[in-house]
């Protein structure tokens, strides 16, 4: 389907992710069309490895999965699209490109489902981390950059009282300094 396609050169095809770790210590594509699906590996595994061993790569998925958890892993995990088997040539020869220029390119059916999957996920998360009215106050001041001091004369609380709220929040957060502290709270969509 790609052969005659201007712009388009298939430099090569691997039947499982040994051979085409392999093949990539000898020539790296512009763009590798992966199937999630290969003996041995699974396309997260694969994706995550050839990005961090080749990040010049772009990976555009082509499978027969219609799931976003698979869609939301492997964008996770570095590829930039996403495509289901049956999809048309026109749509297929879209995406290379997107893709080979950086882009995202996932089908609009899909995108929205993976939109939806991290909708739900966010909320099961963040009411796992459910927090008092109080701990949020605090939380977004720590996400602003402010002290542990500014944070008390804003809401009128001792400093001490403001430390104990960052520890039970680096608790319940399962955050080991502030800096992670305030990426959980960026990450969980508990404050934009």
């Amino acid at each position: 389907m790609l052969i005659p396609e201007e712009g388009i050169t298939i430099s090569a095809t691997y039947l499982n992710g040994k051979t085409l770790f392999e093949g990539l210590k000898k020539e790296q594509p512009d763009v590798l069309l992966l199937d999630i699906q290969l003996p041995g590996m699974g396309g997260d595994e694969i994706a995550a490895e050839i990005k961090k061993t080749y990040p010049a790569i772009n990976i555009l998925v082509l499978t027969n999965f219609d799931n976003s958890l698979y869609v939301n892993s492997l964008l996770q995990n570095g590829a930039l699209g996403y495509l289901l088997k049956n999809t048309d040539k026109d749509t297929l020869v879209s995406a290379i490109k997107a893709v080979a220029q950086g882009q995202t390119f996932i089908e609009e059916k899909m995108g929205e489902k993976a939109e939806a999957f991290k909708k739900q996920l966010n909320r099961k998360t963040a009411s796992k981390y459910a927090l008092t009215p109080r701990e949020k106050d605090i939380l977004k001041l720590i996400t602003q950059g402010h002290s542990n001091r500014d944070i008390a004369k804003n809401l009128f609380l001792s400093t001490r009282t403001v430390e104990n709220y960052r520890f039970n929040l680096s608790i319940k957060l399962e955050a080991k300094n502030t800096a992670e502290l305030i990426r959980k709270a960026i990450d969980l969509g508990i404050y934009d």
